[in-house]
Parts: C-alpha cells; sequence; structure tokens
C-alpha cells in the first residue's frame, strides 16, 4: 500500500518510473487521488516532473535530492522548500481531489498545484486533520483562482443537547498554531471562494468565522454542519455579512434565534451620488436562499421557524429534521419550487403536508419518518382554515398525482393504500425507506421491485418480511447496491440472496438473521462478492471462523459494524488487519478476546482507520491502550462502550443480559483531542 522512498528512488536509478508515476497528460481535467494512502509529495512531484528529468543522468540527481529533502518535510512536517525543481504546467486542470491521503505533505502538494494547475478552480480535502490553519492559508495565498473548496471531516459524536457529558477533558496538540483568525488577519483582503465545506471541523470558532465572512465576500454556499464551537451569535455575525449567501447548512450547530434574526432582517446599504447620500434596503437573506439545512438546531423555537420559513419563497432544498417545526411553519412557506424536503421526527400532520405537496409539483426527495402526527389528520398547531380544507385529502394521492419521486422516507401512517395511491409517484423511485409506524402487508412489499424497478438502495424498519419477499428483491433488482433490515419480524433464510447481486455494496442485517453460520456467511460472500460495508447485528451462531471468513471474501470492505454477534472476537481480530481499506470498525459483545493493543495495532496497520467502537466486555485484559495526540495515525473517533457490572448472584451467567453504563470518547480535530465520559451508548 506504501511507495516508500526508498522504491522510488530505485525506480529512478533504473527508470522504471512509469511504475510510480501518475499518468497526467495536457488534456487532463480533473485528478482524483483520493483514497490513496500511497500518495507521497515525492510520487506527486515525480508525476509533474518533465521526463527529461527522470531519463538523463545529468539531472537525477537534483531529482533525488529533492525527493530525500521531501522526505524529512514529510516526518517533521517542517517548512517546503522556497523553490522546487521546474515542474510541468498542465493548465487544463481545475479540480484536484486528494481526500483520505494520510501520507501526503499537504503544503508541498500545495507548492506543486499552484505551479503546475494555474486554472485550479475546485480543492477537495475531506478527512484530513493535518489540513490545519497554515495550510489554509497557504492554500488561498498560492491558488488564487481557487472557488470551491470542500474541507469535511468526520462529525463529532459529542454534539451539545445529543449527548450527557459526565466529564471531559481537552488536550491540545504540541502542533497547533494561532487561530485560522490571526494567521489570515495580516494577508488578506479577500479570496475567489463561493463555496466552502468546513462540516465537522469542531476546531472552528466565532472568531474564524468572521474572518471567514471578510475573506470570502462572494460566498454562495458555506457548510458548517457538526462545527460544533460556533455559537449563535457567530452565525448570525458572519450572516450579517455575506449578503449573496444562496445555501446554508447548519445542522447540529447552534444555529439559534440570533442567526433567524440576521436571515430574516433587511440590510440597509448607504449610496453616494454627486451631492447626496440615499438609503438603499435589500431584501432579507432569507429570501435569496436556494438551501437551508438546519436539522437538529434545538435553539430555533416554533415562533422563529414560522418567521423564517415563511420568507424562503426561493429554496429548493430544506431540511427541518429534528426540529420544533409545526403545522403553522408549513403552512407559512410560500415557496413553489422545492425539490427535497426533509422533515423527520418532527410533529407535523399530513393536512401541512399536503399544502407543500400541493404547490411544489418538482418535489424529488421527501423524508418523513418518525413523524408521528402522520397517523392523524391535523396537527397540534395548525391554520384552522387551511387544515379543514386540506383534512379529507390523503397526502399519499397529491404525491401520486403530482410529483415524480427519486427517494422517499417514510414510516407513521404509511399502510397498504397508502402504498397504492403513491404508485404513480414512484415509478423511478431510487432510494425508499420504510420505518416505525409504516404496515405494509407482505404482498405490498412483494411488489416493491414491479412498482419501484429502478431502486438501488432499501431500507426497512419494523416490518413483516419473509424469504419471498427478500427474494422477490434480490432477484428482480440486480443492481440494487444498498440493503437494510432492521429489527424486522418474519422468517427468512440464507436462500433469499443465492441469487448474484454484482452491485450490492452495503448489506445491513440487524436482529433478522439469528439463524446465521459460518456457511451462510460463505454464501453472501459468494453471491454479495463485492460489499464494501457490513452491518450483522445479533448473529449468535457465528463464532471465530466467522471473522477469518468475512476478510478473506470481503477484503475491501471499508466498514464492518460486528455486534453480539456470538464468538467472533473470542479469539482476537487479527483476521481484520488484512482488509487494508477499512474506514470504520465497531465491534461489540463478540467474545473477550480483543487485544488490550487493538486500537494502536489497527491505526498502524489500517492506514484508512478513521473510526473505532468498542467494548470493554470484549477486551481480553479488560481495558485497551488509549492513543495520544501524535500517535493517533489517521483516527478521527473512539469509542468504547462499558456495561454495569452483573448482580452478584448472576455473575457466572452468560445469558445475563448486559446493560449499558457509560462510554468514553476520544475525538481528535486539527488542534486538540477531547477524551468526554457519557452517558449515552455512542
Amino acid at each position: 500500500m506504501k511507495v516508500p522512498p526508498a522504491q522510488i528512488l530505485d525506480a529512478l536509478e533504473h527508470a522504471h518510473m512509469g511504475n510510480v508515476r501518475l499518468r497526467l497528460t495536457e488534456y487532463s481535467k480533473k485528478i482524483d487521488l483520493s483514497g490513496c494512502p500511497q500518495i507521497n509529495s515525492a510520487l506527486l512531484l515525480l508525476s509533474l516532473l518533465p521526463n527529461s528529468y527522470v531519463m538523463e543522468p545529468s539531472l537525477k540527481k537534483s531529482v533525488r535530492e529533492t525527493i530525500v529533502s521531501l522526505e524529512r518535510f514529510n516526518k517533521n512536517q517542517s517548512q517546503v522548500p522556497q523553490s522546487l525543481l521546474p515542474i510541468l504546467s498542465l493548465k487544463a486542470v481545475e479540480e484536484v481531489d486528494i481526500s483520505k491521503c494520510p501520507s501526503l505533505h499537504l503544503e508541498a502538494a500545495i507548492e506543486c498545484f499552484s505551479i503546475s494547475f494555474p486554472c485550479l478552480k475546485k480543492v477537495k480535502a475531506s478527512y484530513l486533520l493535518n489540513f490545519k490553519q497554515r495550510t489554509f492559508h497557504k492554500l488561498l495565498e498560492k491558488c488564487l483562482l481557487v472557488d470551491e473548496l470542500d474541507l469535511t471531516v468526520d462529525s463529532t459524536p459529542l454534539i451539545p443537547g445529543q449527548v450527557t457529558v459526565m466529564s471531559s477533558s481537552v488536550v491540545t496538540s504540541p502542533s497547533s498554531t494561532f487561530p485560522y483568525a490571526r494567521v489570515l488577519d495580516s494577508l488578506f483582503t479577500n479570496s475567489n471562494i463561493t463555496s466552502l465545506t468546513l462540516e465537522g471541523r469542531s476546531e472552528i470558532k466565532d472568531l474564524d468565522l468572521q474572518h471567514v465572512s471578510k475573506l470570502c465576500a462572494t460566498l454562495h454556499h458555506l457548510n458548517l454542519k457538526g462545527c460544533v464551537s460556533v455559537t449563535d451569535a457567530g452565525i448570525s455575525d458572519l450572516l450579517w455579512r455575506c449578503a449573496q449567501l444562496s445555501s446554508l447548512l447548519v445542522c447540529n450547530t447552534s444555529f439559534g434565534l440570533n442567526s433567524v434574526s440576521a436571515l430574516c432582517s433587511s440590510t440597509i446599504t448607504i449610496v453616494a451620488s454627486s451631492d447626496s447620500y440615499t438609503e438603499q434596503r435589500d431584501c432579507p437573506l432569507a429570501c435569496k436562499l436556494q438551501a437551508l439545512h438546519m436539522g437538529g438546531c434545538k435553539g430555533v423555537n416554533e415562533r422563529s421557524l414560522l418567521e423564517l420559513i415563511s420568507r424562503t419563497k426561493t429554496l429548493r432544498d430544506l431540511c427541518l429534521r429534528d426540529t420544533d417545526l409545526m403545522d403553522t411553519a408549513l403552512y407559512s412557506f410560500p415557496g413553489f419550487s422545492l425539490e427535497t424536503l426533509d422533515v423527520s421526527n418532527t410533529v407535523i400532520s399530513r393536512a401541512s403536508l399536503v399544502h407543500i405537496v400541493r404547490a411544489n409539483p418538482m418535489l424529488k426527495s421527501l423524508k418523513v419518518r418518525g413523524c408521528s402526527n402522520l397517523i392523524q389528520q391535523e396537527g397540534i398547531t395548525r391554520k384552522s382554515e387551511l387544515a379543514s380544507s386540506y383534512s379529507i385529502v390523503d397526502v399519499y394521492a397529491e404525491l401520486g398525482e403530482r410529483c415524480m419521486l427519486e427517494e422517499i422516507s417514510l414510516g407513521w401512517g404509511f399502510t397498504c393504500s397508502s402504498f397504492q395511491a403513491l404508485k404513480p409517484a414512484i415509478a423511478s423511485l431510487k432510494s425508499l425507506t420504510i420505518g416505525l409506524g409504516a404496515s405494509l402487508s407482505e404482498d405490498t412489499l412483494r411488489q416493491l421491485p414491479v412498482t419501484c424497478p429502478m431502486l438501488d438502495v432499501i431500507v426497512l424498519y419494523f416490518q413483516l418480511i419473509s424469504d419471498d419477499i427478500i427474494a422477490s428483491i434480490t432477484t428482480s433488482l440486480r443492481h440494487l447496491q444498498t440493503l437494510a433490515l432492521s429489527y424486522c419480524l418474519g422468517d427468512m433464510s440464507v436462500s433469499s440472496f443465492r441469487p448474484s447481486l454484482p452491485h450490492l455494496t452495503n448489506l445491513r442485517l440487524e436482529r433478522v438473521a439469528p439463524w446465521m453460520t459460518n456457511n451462510d456467511l460463505a454464501v453472501l460472500t459468494q453471491n454479495c462478492a463485492n460489499i464494501r460495508e457490513l452491518t450483522l447485528v445479533g448473529c449468535r451462531l457465528l463464532d471465530a471462523d466467522s471473522l477469518q471468513a468475512i476478510s478473506s471474501g470481503w477484503s475491501g470492505l471499508t466498514s464492518i459494524h460486528l455486534e453480539e454477534c456470538g464468538e467472533v472476537t473470542e479469539n482476537g481480530v487479527s483476521p481484520l488487519f488484512s482488509c487494508i481499506a477499512l474506514e470504520d470498525i465497531l465491534l461489540r459483545h463478540n467474545g473477550s478476546g480483543i487485544s488490550k493493543d487493538f486500537i494502536l495495532d489497527a491505526a498502524a496497520k489500517l492506514p484508512m482507520l478513521r473510526k473505532v467502537s468498542l467494548d470493554l466486555c470484549d477486551a481480553r485484559e479488560g481495558d485497551y491502550d488509549i492513543p495520544d495526540y501524535a500517535g493517533r495515525c489517521f483516527l478521527s473517533s473512539v469509542k468504547i462502550a462499558r456495561c454495569k457490572s452483573p448482580p452478584k448472584f448472576c455473575a457466572n451467567l452468560k445469558s445475563f443480559g448486559k446493560v449499558h453504563k457509560e462510554t468514553l470518547a476520544l475525538v481528535w480535530n486539527s488542534e486538540s483531542l477531547t477524551r468526554a465520559v457519557v452517558k449515552e451508548r455512542l
């Protein structure tokens, strides 16, 4: 998986550079290096050198010296040399993706990009905690034409309001530098950035947002999802400054009343003429928004939601999941061009939803799972006149008559008759989620492949399933990519998976396959050969050999979640180390054979690993070694759950149910390590 400098130098010496160089041409427009742990600065530099430098003996010496120097910079992250070798200029390149490239020295890469890609406009550098403040500064300084920047990282599981923190501490990184604000303040007046994604960046604070707003005067799209360190005041200050915003994503942040006020208030601009000054009042920013995601923002009350939604007439994409949304706010929505709507886990009623559907026939994605009031015709809070006019109308009949959906997530109140009414709208459906509260018969579920022949994602919660139903899905939907069956009732066996599913990459079986054995696993690995994400919960017949079957059958796994699966980890978890692409590991209650140094070992041997979740019940020695900031490798979070000790009279009974007590969470960002103990099971 790695291309060490010694191998590169050997290839250089023997003129075998075609084996290690990237194939770039003058016509290359997009360079995608994402997910390549072997990419380092030396390899990147060699790929950008003219052929003469790697072919002529007289020039090889300077190349060798530069590679050795870059390796030193890679190790200690010191300053990049002021001048690199003459490298090619590829003016056609407009987009570069270096996401999940843990071995790449980012500042050296940016130096190369600034010379080789003078027309670079889009940079994606997701899941790189080493993309720090100075890196951000250098990119803006060197690549002046960049207008789209994606710095997404994994969101912290420690979201205020969603977890109960019992204790916490923060350890600052030894290499931590000044905040973004101090680095940028004296060097820049503005940039060309119009789209900025900072999702999950928990180190971002209010002062940083102030300077982002100064630098990015023409910002159109801003993603702050999971930026838990910014306050409502900080977000509102940015909104006052960024008058051209049309897309705002602030899920799971402190977005609240101040931010709503900033969106809904008109701004006044003083316009000077030859002999006087006049005031020019601009329309509120809310009137210009085309996308607004504020799911999980508990700081916005019903009244503020009503004020905000009543002004968002140009919205196409709206997410209000897990908020205090009620019918009055939906009735006040003035728009006619909605394409996606997520109101999951709110108390809206069918009547208010009918109002939205009637006015927005372009709706393509609708998520209403968890809306328990959909079993009623009218909600808790509503405008009585509108509610009465819609109360006798079925929302699914309206959808069937007016919309052509591509994605839908349903739950309470969805029945067989609802499915029949919805049929015309789901002929081109690609993603279907049916959750708690929906009651569909076997015949209805069996019709899914015929009614929705283009489905590539099926997620079923708490439904009655059978071999016939699953077999009809696996036989007819050969292009299915995701199949998730969670807490469903009924009889199902491995025979449901006899048809080959070459496109299935995500398989989740939670409490639906207690019959599964190693032989059944072998059938799955043969017929679903391309699984990348695997979740098995409650498969109690699996044993220590199962892990070997999983790792050999699905060596390309990026995510594995195994919980209460017999004795899978009773003899350790070494087979997992052959799944070199793993990014996410969850192992809980599968046997007490996991070694104390597993986390450190996994982080060192699995270059893409970012998330680890374990349980102390499975620790061979009763505990795990925890990495410090420097020893984390590519990790972004570690979660270790602990169960309550069983009563003394049950201490020797394996069948005693395990009861969760607390979770230790370790979360890294670009500046610090947060250690917290929370009540919840994360």
